[in-house]
């Protein structure tokens, strides 16, 4: 009978999850805006905006608020989340004055393996991308053996993100 105990205490533990975090939404304000003054924008979305998000990312918002942040030369930082296998990966989005992607950053990593969208090389596919363009794993953004998951949802949320950024932030 104890031998059964152990085993489903066992079974029902949690799996060890290995979060780190590699910047504070600080240290990735200031890495990808160097040098220019950052100021809160949140937006609350209405359903109306969630649906045009919808339509034109081909995913849903996980959250009603857009954690936005105007820059001084005009360019947008935006925070949000996606989920990669279980845990949510938190990332940053920095946009141009035009909207076209500057860079993506990894705030926080909550998965235990699949970490490599943290490399400069594969996030550097991001640049230069804008609302509206194609923006799919396998066809526009190479994939990562061992980090599928973990790619296509990074890259499921910049698309989202960038068409956030056209329905909300740069209507204005």
């Amino acid at each position: 009978m104890k031998r059964h105990i152990l085993l489903l205490s066992a079974l029902a533990a949690p799996s060890a999850v290995h979060a780190t975090t590699y910047l504070t939404v600080e240290q990735a304000q200031a890495a990808m805006f160097p040098g220019e003054t950052l100021h809160p924008a949140f937006h609350a979305l209405s359903p109306q905006q969630i649906g045009e998000i919808r339509k034109a990312s081909g995913e849903s918002p996980l959250s009603k608020e857009v954690k936005a942040w105007r820059a001084s030369g005009g360019g947008w930082f935006i925070v949000d989340q996606v989920v990669g296998k279980h845990e949510f990966i938190t990332f940053a989005l920095a946009l141009d004055a035009a909207g076209a992607v500057k860079s993506v950053e990894i705030l926080d990593y909550r998965e235990s393996y699949g970490g490599q969208v943290r490399d400069p090389r594969w996030r550097a596919q991001f640049t230069g991308r804008r609302a509206g363009q194609s923006l799919q794993l396998g066809r526009d953004v190479k994939n990562i053996s061992g980090a599928t998951l973990s790619s296509k949802h990074v890259t499921d949320g910049v698309r989202r993100l960038l068409a956030t950024y056209a329905i909300v932030l740069a209507r204005g």
